[in-house]
């Protein structure tokens, strides 16, 4: 179950020779194309002016990855191996006296990449629309690293990925003086395999550790979603107004499932071995159908009024299962042979929920007196929310005897709340080489939520486990202050603060535990006030020092407090957290043929709880969060003539977080330091005609991961473009 370090790429025989013999083979193709097609432009009358609004750009490429292949294509995107196609096509035409037909695509093979569109325009009549998208999107499917004893999980390939895709099409009219009309249709999909941050359990830790089993197994996520897109829209101008309305219907279809292998590989005991599988299946379909309306109106230069309103209904039906067994995806069976006390799963869920929402809102814009402007605005959303889920249950209770409950539930929720949110911003240029800003934000949000579950088991009389009545008030306020600061005519100077407070209270009419001492049940109505607290503050200074020389500082520091108070139990700060982010970046143009960029961002984050120290100083079950890294980035580029161009790149990241306190909990905090660098030569072979050649080298260590995770790639690339 340990995975074993890969031998150097190139020194790899079989199919990755292969896959860079056929990189060759494509790369030098490319190169001989580029050589005709240059000796076809020597032969080219010099003076030409053709203007060239046609092109094709031809690329192909390959990269080479010495140990773990999914984590670079999750970081850099890019698929392993050899790929190569369309980079980028444009071709239009004119029709008639305005219009345009164009058509722009692309299309790189292995890397999953690959979209058409279609345009036919006529400013004074309309235009048609229609294209496809596709691209992929790739993820490690590693898991946790247990340290102490080097224990590590390889189940399945963990090069994961998920398809994206939308084929669409519209249409619109644009007649003048009569109103623009425009409908639109788009079928999107998510479809493949993707890991989760839900990891399944093991107690294959070795000696010396507190507890039993740590959540270090990988698991996976299957997607499938698809999702259907109808909308049409009005607009049209009735004198210093205009006005628009339109409708959104939207068709949801998901099927997911989240995968999980629980104690794999372990025997003991015999007559019960641990080792199960568990998938969780998950359906949702959804309508949801949309109506809104708004109105733009100026009055004069100095009022402008906005007016906008929507109402959206939405419908979802829910189905799906939990079940326990040998393999993923299993029959259900509530004696499988290698259950466990409190396996709890389900089957048959169905149920579903129903949405009801409206909003309206009100913006202003008035300029009282020359230099000075304010907007006031008022927005009020009203939510009505209901569903119901049922279920049945499997709930393994003893192995000897194979007692396995199957009590039925069912659970009605509703929830409804009104917010009204009001803001005021006001922007003031009155003094010479100032701007000044202030804005503020408020809402206010009552709101109900009842939820009554009912268990019926055959062996016992039936029950309401839950029930609660909660009635629930949020205050949010932000404060926002700002200037800049022009001292100078290659200096100037910017800041920002802001103050955000959010407030809740809950109020619990009914609920099915008592709360007070010596009950060990608190919830589900144990929160009765909460607040969120956040000042942030940044100040920026940019520096022209030469006429080809900008520097901009920057810093930005953010303190953010919650403070929580259960039921019967005093007001404690629950977590402190504080940031402080310091960035720099350069712009150099020393020689004309010259320029060099770079930046760097040094942040310090840290979170703080009480939880840290509840269990006493000894045990390290929790430790406070640390998320302190560094970034850098630096480019440079130089025209070696008229024709060629040479860039090269860096970049930087290093993290050093990681405490290894795997004796009493499962070890966090990133170690990692990650380089790249690439390097391109373009060359102008003609006017038609420009070729470039890219390479690129990229290391990865992580601690966090033992080096399961590290990586060191290369990375070729060629291009040639050729404009018609």
């Amino acid at each position: 179950m340990k995975t074993t370090s890969s031998p150097n790429p190139w020194q790899k025989q079989g199919l990755k020779a292969g896959r860079l013999a056929a990189g060759a083979c494509l790369i030098g193709s490319l190169s001989l194309a580029a050589l005709e097609t240059m000796k076809a432009a020597d032969d080219t009358k010099s003076g030409d002016q053709t203007e060239y609004n046609n092109w094709i750009t031809l690329g192909v490429g390959s990269t080479f990855i010495d140990g773990d292949k999914a984590q670079f294509m999750q970081r850099r995107q890019t698929s392993k191996g050899p790929f190569g196609g369309v980079e980028d096509f444009h071709w239009e035409e004119l029709v008639g006296k305005k219009g345009i037909f164009q058509i722009d695509g692309r299309g790189i093979f292995d890397n999953h990449d690959y979209s058409i569109r279609l345009e036919l325009s006529d400013p004074d009549k309309g235009f048609l629309r229609a294209g496809y998208t596709e691209f992929r999107t790739w993820y490690d499917g590693n898991a946790g690293f247990f340290p102490k004893n080097g224990q590590w999980f390889s189940l399945y390939d963990n090069e994961l990925h998920i398809d994206r895709g939308e084929a669409w099409f519209e249409g619109g009219l644009t007649l003048p003086d009569k109103p623009s009309i425009t409908f639109r249709y788009a079928h999107q999909f998510r479809k493949g395999l993707k890991d989760s941050t839900e990891w399944g359990d093991t107690s294959l830790l070795g000696p010396g550790v507190v507890g039993t089993t740590r959540n270090i197994v990988p698991t996976f996520l299957s997607i499938d979603e698809k999702r259907d897109i109808f909308a049409g829209d009005i607009k049209h101008s009735l004198g210093n107004t205009d006005v628009g309305v339109g409708v959104r219907y939207e068709i949801l279809d998901n099927n997911n499932s989240r995968n999980i292998h629980r104690r794999p590989g372990e025997t003991t005991p015999a007559a019960s071995p641990p080792d199960r599988y568990v998938t969780q299946k998950e359906g949702l379909d959804e309508d949801m159908l949309n109506v809104h309306a708004s109105t733009v109106t100026r009055f004069n230069e100095k009022i402008l009024l906005t007016l906008g309103g929507s109402f959206t209904t939405l419908d979802t039906d829910i189905s799906g299962s939990r079940i326990y067994g040998s393999s993923y995806d299993p029959l259900y069976d509530p004696l499988y042979a290698h259950r466990q006390v409190r396996d709890e799963g389900f089957i048959d869920l169905a149920g579903g929920a129903n949405m009801k929402q409206y909003v309206a809102n009100l913006n202003l814009m008035v300029v009282p007196m020359d230099n000075l402007a304010i907007v006031p605005s008022l927005r009020v959303e009203k939510q009505d929310l209901n569903g119901i889920a049922q279920f049945t249950g499997s709930n393994v209770t003893n192995i000897t005897n194979a007692v396995v409950e199957e009590p039925f539930l069912a659970n009605t929720a509703d929830r409804d709340f009104l917010e009204v949110s009001e803001s005021l911003e006001a922007r003031y240029t009155g003094i010479r080489n100032w701007t000044f800003y202030a804005r503020g934000l408020w809402s206010q949000t009552d709101g109900d939520q009842n939820e009554v579950e009912t268990e019926t088991d055959p062996s016992a009389p039936p029950a309401t486990p839950l029930f609660r009545d909660t009635e629930w008030h949020r205050f949010n306020q932000k404060y926002t202050v700002g200037a800049n600061w022009y001292s100078l005519r290659r200096l100037n100077f910017g800041a920002q603060y802001y103050h955000k407070i959010h407030s809740y209270e809950y109020e619990h009419p009914l609920d099915s535990t008592t709360n007070a001492a010596p009950s060990n049940n608190r919830y589900p109505a144990f929160l009765t006030d909460q607040k969120f607290e956040t000042d942030d503050m940044n100040v920026r200074a940019t520096w022209r020092a030469l006429s080809t020389l900008t520097l901009i500082t920057r810093y930005d520091f953010q303190l953010s407090t919650v403070d929580t108070k259960g039921a019967f139990l005093n007001e404690i700060q629950s977590a402190e957290i504080t940031s402080h982010i310091i960035s720099e970046s350069i712009s150099w143009t020393p020689l004309n043929r010259l320029y060099l960029q770079a930046s760097a961002s040094y942040a310090l984050d840290s979170t703080e709880t009480p939880a840290s120290t509840a269990l006493g100083s000894v045990t390290n079950t929790v430790l406070n969060g640390v998320n302190d890294y560094w970034n850098a980035s630096g480019l440079v580029g130089y025209a070696l003539d008229e024709k060629t161009d040479v860039q090269a790149q860096y970049f930087y990241y290093h993290a050093d977080n990681y405490v290894d306190n795997s004796t009493f909990s499962q070890p966090y905090g990133a170690g990692a330091e990650e380089h790249g660098v690439t390097a391109t030569i373009s060359r102008e072979i003609s006017k038609a005609v420009r070729v470039s050649l890219k390479y690129g080298f990229f290391r990865n260590r992580e601690k966090t991961y033992g080096g399961h995770n590290d990586y060191d790639a290369h990375l070729v690339f060629a291009t040639m473009q050729y404009r018609f």
